[in-house]
């Protein structure tokens, strides 16, 4: 069974969550299962973000969160295992911190200022920023490793109509690709993954 995703593991705290805290734990689960599900020998293979490999869509994630959540609120993630060596150790590590920090009713509710990110409440800055982040790559992993590609649908629906209003400037930030077109029949997961600037 997938490190810390089992339903022993998990169901006695998802009955009193926050929001925030449940939906973090979904999605992070299902980043875990494919992380548990890479064979040994597929962690080179090319990503979709240009010039990574599927290790590199692990690095990526433990590397930048600690440095937002650190700036932002002083909470500090302690480093964890190295993802050369042990990508799926490093994201357990980072996915139990933050599902530590959003169960705790004191530390997710500390005061977020970050000067691009603005002020937030720590799990409303970790919501929106970080859950997002983990949903989207979810699917570079899987489509990297040969993995089930299939993302949350509710959490697909939310991030989608949260970004499209954003049109050209959130390619312009450069924390995505341009727009990829899709047809009028797309659904959801196509119309997401295209507009982060992947091909469906």
């Amino acid at each position: 069974m997938p490190r810390g995703t089992g339903a022993g593991a998990t169901m006695g705290a998802m009955t009193d969550r926050s929001p925030v805290a449940a939906r973090f734990a979904k999605v992070a689960a299902g980043f875990s299962q494919r992380v548990d599900a890479v064979p040994a020998d597929a962690w080179e293979r090319p990503a979709p973000c240009e010039g990574w490999v599927a290790r590199d869509v692990v690095r990526h994630l433990v590397t930048w969160v600690p440095g937002l959540v650190a700036v932002g609120s002083g909470e500090v993630i302690a480093p964890g295992p190295d993802v050369d060596a042990d990508p799926a150790g490093a994201w357990e590590h980072l996915r139990s911190s933050l599902q530590a920090i959003l169960d705790d009713p004191e530390r997710s509710v500390k005061p977020f200022r970050h000067p691009q990110a603005g002020d937030h409440r720590l799990d409303e800055a970790i919501g929106q920023f970080v859950l997002g982040d983990v949903l989207v790559h979810t699917w570079d992993l899987a489509r990297a490793t040969g993995l089930d590609e299939r993302l949350d649908p509710e959490e697909v629906h939310g991030m989608l109509v949260g970004l499209e209003p954003m049109g050209d400037a959130l390619a312009k930030s450069g924390h995505y690709g341009s727009p990829v077109p899709v047809g009028p029949d797309a659904d959801d997961q196509t119309r997401l993954i295209a507009f982060t600037g992947r091909t469906p």
